[in-house]
């Protein structure tokens, strides 16, 4: 990957840029719209959003108001937990594009595997959802159809019915929370991985191994997080509303961190999931 217009490529043959910028708990309205707008302007071509961020619109907004092409800028959104199920997910899609103002999605995921609402149901409620997605996706409605948040044996469950392979796993991924079985599972089916809270929520970032590697090349600690990602083949999801910060995220392609450098990051010791577990959560 030499750039943000890089790309891996789905097993569909849909090219997804290489970074995305995500926006969770970017509040909508003015806030978000300057930040992708930002974002944009940086050489991102990859917005990571969902239902239950509500800011949709914003996003939307954002991306009319770039003047880029629309077929150059690739858009994620994400099945919410209540919305679960066949028709459900068919006007919970409509109404996603409803707020994004587009006439088609890049890439639509499920958000999570197990919502608290159909914890008893949850294999039959993927299952469900799928399929309208798969719907979709044959439709032309959607470029991309992909899972969030899932483990190994969910993704064996909704396998078991699946006519297409999920193109997408997002996941949390952080120094200090490898998932590398996961990650070796879903490259195994060629499914794409995608990173969400890559630099750790910024809780991280001291750690001092990950200082002494960024010192040593001259770099961030989050430059060299997003790098290690990179190098993964993994691809890292970075969320910022501070301008430097987003342009800084963005310069990560004209170094290479040594293989004794990866080994080093991905050594560092656990600091376990900051978010939920897609076994337990509670909305």
């Amino acid at each position: 990957m030499k750039s943000l217009t890089d790309s891996f490529v789905m097993h569909n043959g849909v090219k997804i840029p290489c970074v995305g910028f995500g926006t969770w708990q970017i509040p909508e309205g003015e806030t978000v719209i300057n930040s992708a707008k930002k974002a944009l302007e940086a050489g991102y071509r990859h917005i990571d959003t969902a239902a239950i961020y509500r800011n949709e619109v914003g996003v939307g907004t954002a991306v009319k108001e770039s003047g880029i092409p629309r077929e150059e800028i690739f858009i994620t959104s994400k099945l919410w937990n209540s919305d679960q199920g066949y028709d459900m997910t068919l006007k919970a899609f409509d109404a996603t594009m409803e707020r994004l103002g587009l006439e088609y999605l890049d890439l639509y995921l499920i958000h999570w595997p197990i919502p608290r609402d159909f914890r008893d149901s949850w294999q039959t409620k993927i299952k469900e959802s799928w399929r309208a997605m798969e719907k979709l996706y044959k439709e032309g409605r959607i470029k991309a159809i992909g899972v969030s948040n899932f483990l190994i044996h969910h993704f064996e469950a909704l396998l078991e019915d699946a006519e297409i392979v999920p193109m997408v796993n997002q996941v949390e991924i952080h120094p200090g929370f490898n998932q590398s079985e996961l990650v070796q599972y879903c490259h195994s089916h060629g499914v794409v991985v995608e990173a969400w809270s890559p630099l750790g929520s910024g809780k991280i970032m001291a750690d001092p191994t990950l200082k002494e590697v960024a010192d040593k090349y001259g770099r961030t600690p989050a430059q060299v997080t997003l790098r290690w990602l990179l190098q993964r083949d993994i691809l890292p999801l970075p969320r910022s509303t501070n301008p430097e910060h987003i342009a800084e995220n963005a310069r990560i392609f004209d170094f290479e961190l040594s293989d004794e450098d990866m080994g080093r990051i991905s050594s560092i010791s656990a600091y376990g999931r900051l978010g939920g577990d897609p076994d337990n959560i509670n909305f």
